[in-house]
């Protein structure tokens, strides 16, 4: 079975595939440097079945690792820069004996960065005298689609990751939906600006192997990344950025994550010519289930094909061709779901044929004996002109049980004294947060996913005594 990177060299060879900060690579070319990779990765004794763990931040030589991966049929563990112990404890649940296990770096850590491990050296794997793995008659394709490809590990709302497997065949299915709505073709070219670590960065590789399109890695810097692609998965800070900058922009899609979509960016956005798309997805079911173009509705959007989703009471289960193999363990899967449907611990409601999430079902919390969801507060928040984005948590009170506390990306010049009477009109008294907190730039470093268990954790640390 051939690789779509294999389809697309033979198919459009002189089209371009890949543009980095310092190349411009030809599906031919783009195919070819994959297989020297390969190579390069075979010689360190990689055979198909076998875990890679790649650590660190987007990069070329990540994407590289990825796709050679895919072509020896090894398994793509893919896990974001962290301490020492942090990573002992995924490297736990991907290798039984940690003398077997084959991680490497993207950017140079020390050796010490982990336990009694195989650490794969870059200068071997990327060789440049490296011949085409195509050309070594003892190494041969090992590519299938159904066959476990990558794993990326949830936040967890304990803080405890799970290792969830995903195939390619259950990837491209999340490609299939959002694309039969979101177009992406041959032509376009989509900014890897998500990391590879989450399913939502994976999502946009596994489009631009459907599409044929472009991708492009860029260094970092969105003002100079953007600059030459029509495609883009951003937060609502980044877009308003880009727009208030009155830079030049070729963008013609953009999918936006992080919370509410404030109708009037939308169309600011449209004057500029984009379209900008919002959705809901998790980790589980290959990014994104429900999506829809920006409007005046609150709501996460239409199901996308693929996939399927019920709602029992208000509590959300998805279905379909999306969904994750299981969760990893030590070479053990354990699935998803025992009947075909995944909890999802969501909760919903059906506006017409959209979707609107309510939040979380352990994000309740009891104050006063009042249920209060922080999801809910988070909606109205995120529809304030001066804050972008919002998380709330229950913090301690003696009188209450529990009160909401925010923690904020803003505007320069916010004032916390202005949300009572905004609020007033918006939430009943007893949701207001008693406190304001600025977002940490720690907790916000990865982009499109913050997590609220950090959040938590952060609070706790700086504000004890709430």
């Amino acid at each position: 079975m051939s690789s779509l990177l294999k389809h697309w060299a033979h198919q459009s060879p002189l089209l371009p595939a890949l543009i980095t900060p310092t190349h411009q690579y030809t599906w031919r070319e783009l195919a070819d440097k994959v297989d020297q990779v390969a190579a390069g990765l075979t010689q360190q004794g990689i055979e198909a079945g076998h875990v890679v763990t790649s650590v660190g931040k987007n990069s070329v030589e990540q994407l590289m690792v990825y796709l050679a991966c895919l072509e020896l049929g090894a398994i793509n563990a893919l896990t974001m820069p962290q301490t020492k112990s942090e990573l002992d404890v995924k490297l736990a649940t991907l290798y039984q004996d940690p003398r077997e296990s084959h991680v490497w770096f993207t950017q140079p850590l020390s050796s010490a960065s982990c336990t009694a491990t195989i650490t794969l050296e870059a200068e071997h794997i990327f060789q440049t005298d490296h011949a085409p793995m195509s050309l070594h008659p003892d190494v041969q394709s090992r590519y299938d689609q159904d066959a476990l490809a990558s794993i990326v590990f949830t936040s967890g709302s304990t803080g405890t990751p799970k290792a969830v497997a995903h195939t390619s065949r259950q990837h491209f299915a999340s490609a299939q939906g959002l694309l039969a709505v979101f177009p992406f073709k041959q032509g376009d070219c989509w900014l890897l600006s998500l990391p590879l670590y989450h399913v939502s960065g994976l999502a946009i590789v596994y489009r631009w192997l459907l599409s044929g399109a472009g991708l492009k890695v860029g260094s970092g810097e969105l003002s100079q990344d953007i600059q030459g692609v029509t495609h883009a998965s951003l937060v609502v800070t980044q877009l308003r950025r880009l727009l208030d900058s009155a830079q030049p922009l070729q963008l013609q899609q953009v999918l936006l994550g992080g919370g509410h979509v404030d109708h009037r960016l939308s169309q600011q956005a449209a004057q500029r010519g984009i379209e900008t798309w919002l959705g809901y997805g998790l980790t589980e079911v290959a990014s994104t289930v429900t999506a829809k173009r920006v409007d005046s509705t609150y709501s996460a959007g239409r199901l996308l094909a693929k996939r399927r989703l019920k709602l029992e009471g208000q509590r959300i289960y998805i279905g379909g061709e999306t969904l994750a193999a299981g969760y990893y363990q030590c070479g053990q899967l354990t699935p998803l779901t025992a009947n075909g449907w995944f909890d999802t611990k969501d909760l919903g409601e059906w506006l017409g044929d959209e979707l609107s999430i309510i939040g979380r079902a352990d994000n309740q919390f009891i104050s006063g004996g009042e249920n209060i969801h922080c999801e809910e507060i988070e909606q109205v928040l995120n529809r304030h002109p001066m804050i972008d984005f919002a998380i709330v948590v229950p913090v301690e009170d003696l009188e209450f049980g529990h009160r909401p506390v925010a923690v904020i990306i803003t505007a320069d010049g916010f004032d916390s004294g202005i949300m009572p009477e905004y609020l007033d009109s918006h939430l009943s008294r007893f949701k207001w947060p008693i406190a304001y907190y600025t977002m940490p730039a720690g907790l916000n470093e990865n982009g499109i996913k913050i997590s609220r268990y950090a959040v938590k954790q952060w609070l706790t640390l700086n504000y004890p005594t709430q």
